[in-house]
């Protein structure tokens, strides 16, 4: 029976096993900035997001707040909204990455994964500049742009890019 199920099974705990190192190594990561003020990771995209809305006639800058390890996105004449670690989507990219190696393909897997990293990336950034526009222009949009629509954004790319995974590559059938 339990051969029934031995390839599930064996996705699931290759799902687990990455999902954990590369969350592990995250932690790892950001333990490195207790005290420093945010991570450079999530300061490369406060500026990208900076360079972002300045190109679209939103002139921004920055604030450090180490002690709150976060950054303020100061927008035209006030403070928008702050980002901290947790904006940076990579607790996503790390469910994404682990998802596709849990279906590994060779090296079309290694390519899906740095397109789709990329892509995440970018709509991360746009994602926060949206955030900081709605917070600047439509504060009363604030909220339900913050709770609601943007993280559909990002969570409902990384649901496309599985599917994308899934229906043209994983389960593709190499003879066809």
């Amino acid at each position: 029976m339990l051969k029934d199920f031995k390839p599930v099974l064996s996705i699931l705990l290759r799902f687990i096993i990455i999902y954990l190192v590369l969350l592990f190594g995250y932690q790892f990561y950001l333990n490195g900035f207790k005290g420093l003020g945010l991570d450079t990771f999530s300061k490369i995209i406060a500026d990208q997001v900076m360079f972002v809305q300045n190109s679209m006639s939103y002139p921004t800058k920055l604030y450090d707040d180490i002690a709150g390890e976060s950054v303020w996105f100061h927008v035209k004449t006030g403070y928008a909204t702050k980002m901290v670690e947790g904006c940076n989507a990579v607790s996503v990219m790390i469910l994404f990455v682990s998802f596709v190696f849990a279906f590994y393909k060779g090296v079309k897997t290694f390519v899906f994964v740095l397109i789709g990293l990329l892509l995440l990336h970018v709509m991360n950034v746009l994602r926060i500049a949206g955030l900081n526009i709605v917070f600047t222009d439509h504060k009363e949009y604030g909220k339900i742009a913050h709770d609601y629509a943007f993280p559909a954004v990002i969570y409902g790319t990384v649901v496309l890019l599985w599917l994308v995974w899934i229906k043209f590559f994983a389960l593709k059938n190499e003879n066809s």
